[in-house]
């Protein structure tokens, strides 16, 4: 990866691209920084700090926007409203036929689906600043002017400020596309998670040297389990089951084609963080509730009303604490990983496409037998890729169990996942337009 990040820097062109993207990220991370007029920033982070945890939505928003959410920053919002479009528009492909057809007319269909995305994330942009807007006036009591004519004009700029951050993030993400190294929204994304990075660092530090003998080992196991997580992680993105593909031998007039072997790759983690971040969301939602209708804060015998203890142990088994939390997440997690492999890949489809190409798998005889065996081998692909998210989210609860002080820990396995992936498909990006530039072409 470093000779190829080596390589690439030693090419005028693409080193341009690069200190784009530097510059663009530089930026975000200043928008990221600066502060929202109308505020008392000491309330909204000390209200952060106390309720934007137990894994619920809040606590999720603020690792992906690099903790400017919990600073309320320009950028409070970051990408998280394009990332939600992006998995609406994605879901509704499959549901509606105007939004199929328009993806399956390429380019031009592609462009305008980008342009529905766009849209949709500004509607959610401007939802989601309404609701933090609300949040801090009612819940959080931080925002300086609430009534009358000052009350409105702080409640217009606060909104407006928000929305506009993540606008201005979509449109940077854009930017990196066209004059960057590509993958905008996804650096972003990457610079977002890195910049807690040093957070979770120095929080590490403070406690190894507030009780050496405790925490000495453990922050040292730490650092080395994450090192062991990047290269497992690394061997899962790049495994793949290759199905063997056997084109026949054809002749047209006195020209042969086909008696190729080639075949299908199939990789492991082709949903990559999706289901993830889809589980995530829905195992957030009951935490999310409890901070604006709380439980009782005990079961009292004979005077809590059964409507109220079924909510307060509805509420704790949704705790990141809880052992059926855990469970509850691995299985949705598998569960998420099937639908959204099922919605990328059609083994229909490919069969067809194989006996239209006069292509087949050998010992598998071509139609429905074809397809069936696909089914068989993608289940049990998707099932090792399925476990291995898995096992990635629920490190950092395993963390939380043997010690609360490490649930502050950010950069847990869903993180990680993300910025490798990002890292590996930028290296990809990057050694595609070195192959692009250095091709002669048919004059070369």
């Amino acid at each position: 990866m470093f000779q190829t990040l080596k390589n690439a820097w030693s090419v005028p062109e693409i080193r341009k691209k690069f200190l784009y993207t530097l510059m663009m990220i530089i930026v975000f991370r200043i928008g990221s920084a600066i502060t929202v007029p109308f505020l008392d920033m000491a309330t909204v982070q000390e209200w952060m700090s106390t309720n934007a945890t137990d894994g619920n939505f809040l606590e999720y928003m603020n690792i992906l926007t690099g903790g400017a959410l919990s600073q309320a920053t320009f950028f409070s919002l970051s990408i998280t409203p394009y990332i939600n479009s992006s998995i609406i528009i994605q879901l509704l492909t499959y549901a509606l036929p105007p939004l199929e057809r328009l993806q399956e007319e390429g380019e031009e269909g592609r462009k305008v689906l980008n342009k529905i995305t766009a849209y949709l994330a500004l509607a959610l942009s401007l939802f989601m600043s309404i609701a933090y807007y609300l949040t801090m006036r009612n819940s959080m009591n931080a925002v300086t002017y609430t009534k009358g004519a000052e009350g409105w004009f702080a409640a217009i700029v606060i909104i407006a400020c928000f929305t506009a951050g993540a606008s201005l993030v979509v449109w940077m993400g854009n930017r990196i596309n066209e004059k960057g190294i590509g993958n905008g929204i996804s650096m972003l994304l990457f610079a977002g998670i890195v910049a807690r990075f040093p957070v979770d660092v120095s929080n590490l530090v403070t406690l190894t040297i507030s009780d050496p003998a405790k925490y000495f080992f453990v922050t040292l196991a730490i650092a080395v389990g994450f090192v062991l997580m990047i290269g497992f992680i690394v061997f899962m993105n790049e495994a793949e089951r290759r199905i063997p593909i056997q084109y026949a031998k054809r002749v047209v007039g006195r020209k042969q084609f086909g008696g190729q072997n080639t075949h299908i790759p199939i990789k492991v983690c082709m949903s990559g963080v999706m289901p993830i971040i889809f589980a995530m969301a829905f195992m957030s939602l009951p935490s999310t509730i409890s901070m604006f209708v709380k439980p009782v804060e005990q079961i009292v015998e004979g005077e809590t009303s059964l409507g109220a203890q079924f909510y307060y142990h509805f509420v704790n088994f949704f705790k990141t604490t809880s052992g059926g939390y855990a469970i509850l997440y691995l299985i949705l997690i598998i569960a998420f990983n099937y639908f959204y492999v099922s919605m990328q890949y059609n083994p229909i489809e490919i069969a067809n496409q194989l006996r239209q190409n006069n292509g087949g798998i050998p010992g598998i005889r071509p139609g429905k037998p074809t397809s069936d065996y696909i089914q068989r081998v993608l289940s049990k692909i998707t099932l090792v890729g399925a476990i291995f998210l898995g096992f990635i989210a629920i490190i950092p609860i395993a963390l939380a169990w043997f010690d609360p002080a490490l649930r502050s820990l950010s950069m847990g396995g869903t993180s990680i996942l993300i910025v490798v992936s990002v890292a590996l498909e930028t290296v990809r990006t990057l050694e595609s337009q070195m192959m692009m530039r250095h091709h002669k072409g048919f004059l070369g």
